[in-house]
């Protein structure tokens, strides 16, 4: 049966991570030594050239590549493939000495001097010139390389830059999107207020410091730009290679929940998904066990961009980084642990920052496979090696994919609105937290979540779970209705349906596109609570649950009450309802509640959606990776002590042992069984 690999060259899972010898090319003992150890350790994949500019093109248009021609034949010679970045994520100081315009200007209006990196305009007609050049001769050079499996553009995208070219550009982005017609901004931004309108689209400014930043719709909308305008420079780096190489693939690395960009809407231009995880392992805010949720939170976000393929790690670390406020050590098994997370969450790589620590300057003391030790017996190298034989042993996982039956709504838009609203408390919003532990609770239920956008397709899924929409674009309504009249089982939250996608409240009640009718309920007002104040809503089953931070005051139209308020003025009324809609339920939940009580109704949703639940000792997760005629089921024990499974049946490929009714796992370890 057909694999689907993401790298049929490979043939199984890849392993590997940044590599960077042209800090060492006056060491050929270390060049050597370091294939050596690389095999040794199960190594299959280096990342290249990711910050090697000033190596390839020490002076302009004087270029060197022999050196990386070099490396890239060795590593192919030992087995070893080749992931080749474009090098734009750093700049050259003779780039920015002679094209100033290159460097970014910050939101005071100052234009950056040579720093760090991720300091590029992306307007900039001479940059964007240059990284054309410099990638095309990386594309004909190295294009048909029977090493190369994969173009890794640029490095983790981020920053906004407010130089005159990109007001110029944000300008023309606005002209387009309001189809040149001022009163239409106006309209949306809704200027009217503080006598804030324009009567032209060059009067529009950047949301400077000293500037425009009263207007959500403005500073909205230069989120979504400088999304489009980083979207629009990766395709232009893009366009140059699929013009020589078509045949391969691309890819960059997002960075968790970053809140600079939309992945969602630079996924579309790339072949396979890939980010960089750095958890804060073994911190004193949370145990490991919540700390290895988030990530599976993380990694189903990235997942849940292109559902049909596996993802990739492309960055982590086998022991600490240095930028973390505590760089704590990963305790023995964590890394290997980790590893299958990872894995068990949808990817298909294991790749590090990076392979040996270099001598000097910013990262010299992130971790490493190699240290500056420099030999293969360090804990770290023999926690490595121990991950690559355990992805052979698990080899025939690979291509597999997660295949959830259940989503939960997170959208970039919906974010930037809810941080920017002004109104309720800034420091108890807590959007992404409250995604994350609502991912958390079907955790614990051994129920995989896909993490989407409120554009995809609702149909795959037959529970959907929405926390926070507070934006709602028009249309939207209709989706959710369809859906659940179609037999889904739907959950929202306080706080949706409040504003359009202009950031324009909604008339006639919230939640707003038509949603009271599915929910059956208005929002009246919101009472934003302190630490201080108490509440409680009690259940019709006679369980209760401390309300925090948010409680809706709702008035009931057609649905059924299943808790009511305990305190204060609004003492009885309503404050969880569901609704029967078609074939299907519409939950709300008006008030931010214990997770205990959120998870009955999860468990009442999953029992109405002919789903089943695992049950799982505390502190194991669970997931499952399948193909046709094929499945994969991920136990990891992210606890202290020993966990013990039932219901077990299959070969546990991390073991080699036949299960047969009970798992048990030591502390910190995992199994993999195929059934």
């Amino acid at each position: 049966m057909e694999r689907n690999l993401l790298f049929p060259q490979v043939g199984g899972f890849v392993h590997g991570g940044d590599y960077n010898p042209d800090q060492w090319l006056d060491r050929p003992d270390i060049l050597k030594e370091d294939i050596r150890m690389m095999k040794k350790a199960g190594i299959n994949s280096a990342t290249l050239g990711v910050f090697s500019w000033s190596v390839y093109e020490p002076e302009e248009g004087v270029f060197h590549f022999d050196w990386l021609q070099e490396i890239m034949d060795n590593l192919y010679e030992e087995g070893i493939y080749t992931v080749l970045a474009t090098p734009s994520g750093a700049r050259p100081a003779w780039l920015d000495e002679k094209y100033p315009e290159a460097m970014r200007v910050d939101r005071n209006g100052v234009r950056n001097h040579h720093n760090g990196r991720h300091n590029h305009c992306m307007s900039s007609p001479v940059y964007r010139e240059k990284t054309a050049l410099l990638d095309r001769k990386l594309a004909e050079r190295f294009g048909k390389h029977p090493g190369l499996i994969l173009w890794h553009i640029s490095n983790e995208f981020g920053g906004e830059c407010y130089c005159p070219l990109c007001a110029a550009r944000f300008q023309e982005y606005l002209a387009e999107k309001y189809d040149h017609d001022i009163d239409k901004l106006n309209h949306a931004w809704w200027t009217t207020f503080w006598s804030h309108r324009y009567s032209d689209f060059k009067q529009i400014e950047p949301p400077f410091t000293n500037g425009e930043h009263s207007i959500m719709g403005l500073n909205l909308d230069w989120k979504r730009f400088t999304t489009y305008n980083m979207n629009d420079f990766m395709k232009s780096e893009i366009a140059v290679l699929k013009k020589i190489t078509p045949g391969v693939p691309v890819t960059t690395n997002f960075m968790k929940l970053y809140d600079g960009l939309d992945y969602r809407v630079m996924a579309k231009e790339l072949d396979v998904i890939s980010w960089d995880s750095y958890p804060k392992f073994h911190n004193d805010g949370e145990s490991l066990y919540d700390t290895f949720g988030e990530a599976a939170f993380d990694h189903a976000v990235m997942r849940s961009m292109k559902k049909d393929k596996p993802f990739m790690l492309m960055e982590s670390t086998p022991d600490l980084v240095n930028w973390h406020p505590y760089n704590k050590l990963k305790r023995p098994g964590i890394h290997l642990l980790s590893c299958l997370h990872a894995i068990a969450c949808g990817s298909d790589t294991v790749q590090y920052f990076q392979w040996r620590k270099g001598r000097g300057s910013f990262e010299q003391f992130h971790g490493a496979v190699v240290d500056h030790l420099g030999t293969d017996d360090t804990r770290v190298f023999q926690e490595v090696s121990r991950v690559g034989s355990v992805l052979k042993q698990i080899g025939p996982a690979a291509g597999s994919v997660v295949k959830a039956e259940a989503a939960l709504l997170f959208d970039w838009d919906n974010r930037w609105a809810i941080a920017d609203m002004p109104g309720l408390a800034n420091e108890s919003k807590n959007y992404e937290k409250t995604c994350m532990d609502t991912y958390k609770e079907f955790l614990k239920l051994g129920v995989e979540l896909d993490v989407i956008s409120s554009g995809d397709n609702f149909a795959d899924y037959k529970v959907l779970v929405a926390p926070m929409l507070y934006l709602v674009k028009k249309g939207m309504g209709d989706k959710l209705k369809s859906f659940v009249e179609n037999g889904g089982q739907l959950l929202a939250t306080y706080l949706t349906g409040y504003v359009d996608e202009d950031l324009l409240c909604y008339l006639g009640g919230f939640p707003g596109d038509g949603l009271t009718e599915l929910f059956g309920v208005v929002r009246e007002e919101i009472d934003t609570l302190y630490k201080t104040d108490r509440n409680q809503v009690c259940f019709i089953d006679g369980t209760c649950a401390q309300v925090n931070d948010y409680a809706e005051i709702l008035r009931v139209k057609d649905a059924k009450v299943l808790a009511s308020y305990q305190e204060d003025f609004y003492q009885g009324t309503p404050a969880v309802t569901n609704k029967q809609y078609g074939k299907g339920c519409a939950y709300y939940v008006g008030a931010r509640i214990g997770q205990e009580a959120m998870q009955n109704l999860y468990i009442n949703m999953l029992h109405a959606a002919g789903m089943e639940q695992k049950s799982l000792p505390v502190g194991v997760e669970f997931h499952v990776r399948s193909r046709e005629g094929n499945q994969y089921q991920f136990y990891l024990n992210v606890t202290e002590e020993e966990a013990v499974i039932s219901g077990v049946k299959g070969m546990d490929l991390v073991s080699g042992k036949t299960v047969n009714d009970t798992l048990v796992l030591p502390a910190y370890t995992a199994a993999v069984v195929e059934i």
